[in-house]
């Protein structure tokens, strides 16, 4: 049974969201605080958080950027600010894989966990596939493994990618020195059109933040004017 974490200082809505999960065959394990969130990641296994920004005196941003480095399943961000963009920039550009704003159905939510986790499920199963074409990417001293999904700097160091991260980049290697549309990219890395207008934007600029030198003035992955992108630098593909 799929174990969802649902972290919300609203004990209301926190026993609402988790009531109705469970009646959807879900096991469900509810905090309302950083503390009890963190007893419960170390507790169990836990496959999706559904995370509300807004937890009392604590920022859920903080406790994002403080967790996603260390753990590889999906975040769900809710927060009550809907004309408030910037925590859904902040939230997708540390990595969030979704955002919803209150209020929200609650047939939403499901949709959106259950889509979170399809992504994350197809992810796993795409390197035990071994009819699958193995490939390494080289550009620009950089490494990117396809069956490993590794990412190594010139320097010989592994940078983490979150699978959106990963997918987006992809696609950038797949077509090297080419405009691509953000159409193109969204459907590459499998968003959420409706997440955020510009949400691929934000993931191209947490892109840029792990492989360019300087993310402000990028030399690998170039904006083109009302066209889309370009990753503007040779690739070699190598099949191994």
């Amino acid at each position: 049974m799929t174990h969802v974490l649902v972290v919300d200082d609203d004990r209301a809505m926190r026993d609402m969201v988790a009531t109705y999960l469970r009646s959807q065959d879900f096991e469900v394990t509810a905090a309302a605080n950083g503390p009890e969130m963190e007893r419960a990641l170390h507790a169990g296994t836990i496959d999706l958080v559904v995370l509300d920004l807004k937890l009392g005196r604590e920022d859920g941003i903080d406790l994002l950027r403080a967790l996603r480095p260390k753990l590889d399943m999906p975040f769900i961000i809710i927060s009550g600010h809907r004309r408030d963009e910037i925590d859904r920039v902040i939230g997708l550009e540390i990595g969030a894989d979704d955002f919803l704003t209150k209020p929200f159905g609650l047939r939403e939510l499901l949709a959106r966990v259950r889509a979170v986790l399809r992504r994350y499920e197809q992810r796993e199963q795409a390197p035990a596939t071994s009819r699958a074409p193995r490939y390494r990417y080289h550009f620009a001293g950089w490494s990117l493994s396809s069956w490993d999904r590794r990412l190594v700097d010139p320097g010989n160091g592994e940078v983490p990618l979150t699978a959106s991260e990963y997918a987006l980049l992809v696609a950038f290697v797949q077509a090297p020195q080419q405009i691509l549309t953000r159409e193109q990219l969204l459907n590459a890395s499998r968003l959420h059109e409706d997440i955020f207008d510009r949400s691929i934007d934000v993931q191209v600029l947490r892109l840029r933040r792990k492989i360019e030198v300087d993310p402000r003035n990028p030399g690998l992955i170039q904006t083109r004017r009302n066209a889309g992108y370009i990753f503007d630098t040779p690739v070699e593909r190598i099949k191994v």
